[in-house]
């Protein structure tokens, strides 16, 4: 092949690549290929913020799917240096109240507020407060 012959090949061989109508030759003609347009149910609530009178959709699918639940005691920020220093019987100070209720979060979530408790030789949590869903929402608005 001459250089402009190969130049020629390659060329082809990208358009067809880049347009499939390019390479229907290839793939043939049947349509079989070709997109289809599928009819879809209208979504419950499908523009933003619009209140729905419709009842509310069947979620017994997901109630089985495990979250992770974790109550937050507190936290605090501290420097690279005071973290290296840190050994046994270091104590660090957290940014909570000791009376405040701690943060209880369903994958990073919160979710409630609640106080630690001792059940049998474990630890629980009795929930002081819920967060609404509503109230939840309004984080994302």
């Amino acid at each position: 092949m001459h250089d402009d012959e190969s130049g020629s090949a390659a060329e082809t061989e990208n358009a067809a690549a880049v347009d499939p109508a390019a390479n229907s030759e290839a793939v043939g003609d049947s349509g079989a290929d070709q997109a289809q347009p599928v009819d879809m149910p209208d979504m419950v609530g499908s523009t933003p913020g619009e209140a729905d009178d419709r009842p509310t959709a069947d979620i017994s699918m997901i109630l089985d799917i495990p979250v992770t639940l974790s109550m937050e005691i507190g936290q605090t920020r501290i420097s690279i240096s005071e973290l290296l220093k840190l050994s046994r019987d270091s104590v660090i100070e957290l940014q909570r109240m000791a009376d405040e209720p701690m943060d209880v979060l369903v994958n990073g979530t919160l979710v409630a507020h609640g106080e630690a408790v001792v059940v049998g030789d474990r630890f629980g949590i009795r929930l002081t407060d819920v967060i609404s869903p509503q109230e939840r929402l309004k984080k994302f608005g």
